[in-house]
């Protein structure tokens, strides 16, 4: 909590606490029954967690983003998989408050914010993953509505969410063509693919979402015909800075379980603790997540401020925290030995569920 204010302290406290309570001791069970734990994640959002960077006039929590890593860092500890999915949510339901009219917001927003519904955002296709400008679902303007048609691959909360943040093609090839939709489950034309079955991230499903002549209000859709890639982009730069600070939670808890690790197993008659090496190790991973953690929150700030840096930073912090996270959460599973390998200690568990980070969010 160095240089945090006092009301920072505070939302952070209140999210460990959280974490320890609601979500570390179910962990274990979300991750291998693959369960979406909707009632886990309401109780957050009644702590303000449903939408935490949203306007308050929509039920949102109006804090910044550094206030938000914060505490999706806290969250994380907790259960680095549901964290990442909160996060996801947090990032749709900002992009309807920041780009939506004022009956959009109004309309969607206050549900999403107390996770009543909760939020999926559809950019990545089976064809086009990090190259979004080439993405293929089209929506065809007829009246006053758009046909769609496509299909999305790995979205999180595919199947089991309310709404769908949906990025198409309205006009013609590369980033000015596309345009962004909201669409609601139960659209006749919507449907989903097989749950996929993941290393880890397992407490949040993840589907193909499809298109099938989906019929979907021009109302519904977000901003300008061809601002939908400016939305995408902008929406991912607090995506990389959420999923780094999910990242930054796992390698957190991770350090803090290694160090209990070497306190108690004993080699060679004494503690591991003892070891010169193993200390060394330890003082490396932590100096590695106090530099991650500042890069991190250096980017939320340039992000608040609007500093023209800001898209390089998030992308930078995204790039180090990830690596460097996964680096420590798999260094403190060594220094558990065997024991790191079984299921029964949660270790094992942060290295599967922050693996991915270094992959997805851009």
């Amino acid at each position: 909590s160095a240089g945090l204010t006092e009301e920072q302290k505070e939302f952070q406290k209140v999210a460990f606490d959280f974490a320890a309570k609601e979500m570390a001791p179910h962990m274990a069970e979300w991750d291998e029954k693959e369960i979406f734990p909707v009632e886990t994640m309401r109780k957050a959002a009644q702590l303000g967690f449903g939408g935490i960077y949203v306007k308050p006039d929509v039920g949102g929590s109006g804090l910044s983003r550094l206030d938000t890593s914060v505490i999706f860092e806290a969250l994380s500890t907790g259960c680095t998989s549901t964290t990442a999915y909160m996060s996801i949510h947090n990032m749709c339901v900002w992009m309807i408050d920041t780009f939506g009219s004022e009956e959009q917001r109004h309309r969607f927003c206050p549900s999403l914010c107390s996770m009543e519904k909760f939020a999926s955002y559809c950019l990545t296709e089976p064809g086009s993953g990090s190259d979004a400008a080439s993405l293929l679902t089209s929506a065809q303007r007829k009246g006053d509505t758009y046909i769609l048609n496509g299909s999305k691959a790995f979205i999180s909360g595919g199947g089991d969410t309310d709404v769908y943040v949906v990025m198409c093609r309205t006009g013609g090839p590369g980033p000015k063509g596309i345009s962004c939709l909201v669409l609601e489950k139960g659209t006749p034309g919507l449907s989903f693919g097989k749950k996929e079955k993941k290393v880890g991230w397992n407490s949040q499903p993840t589907r193909a979402v499809i298109f099938e002549d989906c019929v979907v209000p021009v109302g519904n859709r977000l901003g300008a015909e061809g601002q939908g890639f400016s939305i995408a982009m902008k929406g991912l730069n607090g995506g990389r800075i959420n999923i780094a600070s999910c990242s930054l939670g796992a390698a957190h808890a991770s350090v803090l379980l290694a160090q209990e690790h070497l306190t108690v197993r004993k080699q060679f008659g004494e503690p591991l603790a003892n070891n010169q090496y193993l200390q060394f190790r330890l003082a490396e991973m932590a100096t590695r997540l106090v530099a991650a953690r500042l890069m991190v929150r250096n980017a939320a700030w340039a992000l608040q401020e609007g500093r023209e840096d800001a898209a390089a930073l998030c992308s930078m912090a995204k790039l180090f925290a990830t690596d460097e996270c996964f680096a420590i959460c798999n260094q403190a599973l060594q220094m558990h030995g065997g024991y790191g390998y079984l299921k029964d200690y949660a270790v094992q568990q942060f290295v599967r569920d922050i693996r991915v980070h270094q992959i997805l969010e851009g």
